[in-house]
């Protein structure tokens, strides 16, 4: 991205932070609602959404499953939340998913890779097919048959059909975040970007 388009709304965020007591009752509600569950905070692009109460409804129930109740294993959705991440070149996201990856058995060496967007060398061939189909889907807009029949070997048709989900689900994440330039904080470097503009 060129740094011109990387203005000060990077530092600050186009919509100001959320205050629960300015809320309307039923962005109060969605607020609670995502609140006391399993992410226990709202924060990135949730923080977005709960401006629209109806969509942050419907799409904290998308993600809440594509994150914590796909047939993917946490290894693979998490391989896949990054891959996502670095493409839209999204720093919330990328922040947020790195470690958690990392904890989930994604290896250092390819983390790093996917985020100077340098193909990894794979230990693992799930980890592989899963890269090379969403990298095709990503980038090419389509699937050749022999990147699609590999991942069906190694994960299935039902976690084939959930990872085109969570691609989808975090392609929206990533696009809210970038749009509505979602903050780091403080102490965090952009991974994709160095250190933001200073702000006048």
């Amino acid at each position: 991205m060129d740094d011109s388009i990387r203005s000060n709304e990077t530092k600050h965020g186009r919509l100001p932070n959320i205050q629960y007591d300015a809320l309307n009752n039923a962005q109060k509600a969605a607020y609670d609602a995502i609140a006391s569950g399993p992410r226990g905070k709202v924060e990135g692009p949730l923080a977005i959404w709960i401006m629209n109460p109806v969509l942050a409804e419907k799409l904290q129930q998308l993600g809440s499953y594509c994150r914590f109740g796909s047939a993917l294993p946490p290894r693979l959705s998490e391989l896949a939340i990054i891959i996502v991440g670095a493409f839209w070149k999204a720093d919330f996201e990328w922040c947020a998913h790195a470690p958690i990856a990392e904890k989930a058995g994604i290896s250092l060496t390819v983390i790093e890779a996917i985020r100077l967007q340098r193909a990894p060398k794979f230990v693992r061939d799930d980890e592989a097919a899963l890269y090379y189909f969403l990298r095709s889907l990503l980038e090419e807009h389509q699937v050749p048959d022999a990147i699609y029949q590999n991942l069906i070997r190694e994960v299935g048709q039902t976690a084939a059909i959930d990872l085109v989900g969570i691609a989808g689900y975090y392609g929206s994440v990533c696009m809210t975040l970038n749009t509505f330039c979602v903050p780091l904080p403080d102490d965090l470097v952009s991974p994709f970007f160095g250190t933001p503009q200073p702000t006048s």
